[in-house]
């Protein structure tokens, strides 16, 4: 787009406006009428670990928020001359997850709890057993039900319990609103009416009746919204909250809240039902929609939401490429040493597509990077492994494609639960993140792995502010009974460059082979846990 034209969006507020806060960074999008980004901001920040709580202080939230801001209004008037007065429309999303406690005075009870603390192992036990759903440590539902058990004082006095996005969203709207998919890291959704399970709520309210509180579960929760609903506008009080200069108007319409799960699913173009996306770095986690609900329940799988309110099945494993980064460390020493430096994309893409020469089931050479404890195979703690039979061939090409093969290796034990017990069917899966920087390698471990065509995007890295924006264009500019599916099909992803890999059947091979060593090395990671202390 020209600078005319983009001159021209702004000034007639055709801009979407999308604001994230992530676990160490805050960051705004700006995009045009075709969803291209054309402004961006940002703002660092960490989380503290306070009296054994990992916590972000609220004036941290704000503080942050306007920093971020500002970046974006200041690149805006630095590429285009203009002050930024006026968008189209606001989304912000967030961390999911978590506790905030509020008294009717708007009075933050105890201090914010992130989705980082697990002190809730007792409430989720009982709360799955109640509810014959799988509740995990990091939800909203969670915390207030161990802050019962644990006879907390402020229980007492809530009015008002929500999540990161929600709570800058009702500062800035006054409104106690909430997206689904973020709602739906709070408390169980029933999707059949895109609301909080009202049987649930019955349940958690009788078991706590004989306490006496004043309040009901369904008061203190926020109200549910769904993509495409308009949640609120930005009040002067909220205008001056992220921009404390006077420039940025009040009246500005906002979107639902949501969480950065959703607007990943958004930013992949994976929110119908049969398609999914993995995020493969730190961490790997997938992102299923399903056509129905599962029909029982799994540990290893927690239950979220589309922005639209279809089922989503999660499958998140703590250890994806840690461990491939520090082999890589350990081979760019040995280069220094031997005075042959070389950048960082230089040795991951050398190590990353030697992996493709090696033998398809990697000759019996296993790797388990477990750095930390993985709670898919009941491990409570990681000890990185390099394991392989006296006769294995023990080349470099062997050894990158089974610590590729590793990276992916826990996330198929938890997708066996969809793709085994419940026949799920897959027609599409987005793959974003840092293992799939090396063109096509990535892709085609992942694809092996789940036996799926995979496709990488080149927006993938734009991100959850991306996302929340293009949540925010939407309720702006959908067209009646449009769904987020073809307006995301129809206008932002139609003309968008991909690549596809499909499995070949030597991969897929090669791959399942491997998983049944890999099955079988976990006894070995095991007896290290124990044994190496």
């Amino acid at each position: 787009m020209s600078q005319d034209n983009t001159h021209a969006t702004i000034h007639s507020k055709k801009t979407a406006l999308g604001i994230e806060f992530g676990s160490t960074r805050i960051k705004a999008v700006l995009i045009d009428e075709n969803h291209t980004p054309i402004a961006s901001g940002s703002h660092n920040w960490e989380n503290r670990l306070e009296d054994g709580v990992w916590t972000y202080h609220l004036d941290d939230v704000f503080k942050g928020l306007q920093d971020c801001y500002q970046s974006l209004a200041e690149e805006v008037k630095e590429k285009y001359g203009i002050l930024l007065e006026e968008v189209g429309a606001i989304g912000f999303s967030g961390m999911m997850h978590g506790y905030m406690a509020f008294d009717r005075n708007g009075s933050l009870l105890a201090p914010f709890r992130t989705w980082r603390n697990t002190m809730t192992s007792k409430a989720t036990k009982e709360l799955t057993a109640l509810f014959n759903f799988n509740i995990p440590h990091r939800w909203s539902i969670a915390h207030l039900y161990q802050s019962i058990l644990d006879n907390e004082e402020h229980v007492k006095e809530i009015d008002f319990i929500t999540t990161l996005a929600g709570y800058v969203h009702w500062q800035l709207t006054g409104e106690k609103a909430i997206g689904i998919d973020d709602a739906s890291g709070m408390f169980p959704i029933d999707s059949k009416i895109n609301n909080f399970d009202a049987g649930m709520i019955a349940q958690f309210d009788e078991k706590i009746a004989p306490l006496s509180y004043s309040w009901k579960l369904g008061d203190v929760l926020p109200r549910v919204m769904t993509a495409g609903e308009q949640a609120g506008v930005l009040t002067a009080k909220g205008a001056r909250l992220i921009d404390p200069t006077g420039t940025l108007k009040p009246g500005i319409l906002l979107c639902p809240p949501e969480g950065d799960a959703g607007t990943g699913m958004v930013a992949t173009n994976a929110v119908a039902p049969r398609t999914g996306n993995i995020s493969a770095g730190t961490s790997i986690f997938s992102m299923i929609v399903l056509e129905k609900a599962l029909s029982k329940v799994y540990s290893e799988i927690d239950m979220v939401t589309t922005p639209e309110g279809h089922p989503v099945a999660m499958v998140h494993c703590n250890n994806c490429t840690s461990e491939v980064n520090a082999w890589a460390n350990l081979f760019r020493e040995f280069a220094d040493s031997a005075g042959i430096p070389i950048s960082n994309d230089d040795l991951y893409g050398l190590l990353f597509r030697k992996a493709l020469e090696g033998d398809a089931d990697c000759d019996d050479v296993l790797c388990c990077g477990y750095l930390a404890g993985e709670p898919i195979t009941n491990l409570e703690e990681g000890r990185p492994l390099l394991v392989r039979q006296p006769h294995s061939r023990l080349t470099l090409s062997n050894f990158m494609r089974s610590q590729l093969f590793s990276t992916v290796a826990t996330l198929r034990i938890g997708m066996d639960i969809l793709f085994q017990s419940e026949k799920v069917h897959l027609d599409k899966l987005i793959a974003h993140g840092g293992l799939f920087r090396t063109p096509e390698v990535g892709q085609r471990v992942l694809a092996a792995s789940m036996g799926v065509p995979v496709s990488v995007m080149e927006t993938a890295g734009e991100g959850g502010a991306w996302g929340i924006a293009i949540l925010a264009a939407y309720m702006m500019n959908r067209s009646k009974d449009e769904t987020l599916n073809d307006y995301l099909s129809a206008h932002v992803f139609k003309d968008m460059p991909c690549v596809e890999i499909t499995p070949s059947p030597e991969d897929l091979e090669g791959f399942n082979a491997y998983m049944k060593r890999y099955r079988q090395m976990l006894l070995v990671e095991g007896a290290a846990v124990t044994s190496l202390r």
